[in-house]
């Protein structure tokens, strides 16, 4: 099965990047669940959580302040005003 590969960042540092297998997070839209093989989407990033389901770990959560989800061929990007792990959340290998 193919994973994503997630990349997130803030207007000033990087807070997240490596192989998940499900984000999950609010656009203007809605609610949106990205898997491996998503079509192509660009959309206006709502304040909340973001939930990352990395290949390696536990699921861990990002609180955002809204920005942009960008989604192309199983790479998903996202750029938040301001984003921050939650408490708890282990850094692992993936933090740059």
């Amino acid at each position: 099965m193919a994973n994503l590969e997630v990349e997130i960042v803030a207007a000033d540092h990087a807070v997240w990047s490596g192989a998940a297998t499900l984000v999950k997070g609010f656009t203007s839209e809605g609610e949106i669940g990205i898997l491996a093989g998503h079509a192509p989407l660009l959309a206006v990033l709502a304040p909340g959580l973001l939930e990352i389901a990395p290949v390696d770990g536990a699921r861990f959560f990002v609180e955002v302040d809204g920005g942009f989800f960008s989604v192309d061929e199983n790479r998903v990007v996202i750029v938040a005003d301001n984003a921050q792990l939650k408490d708890g959340a282990t850094s692992g290998s993936g933090i740059r």
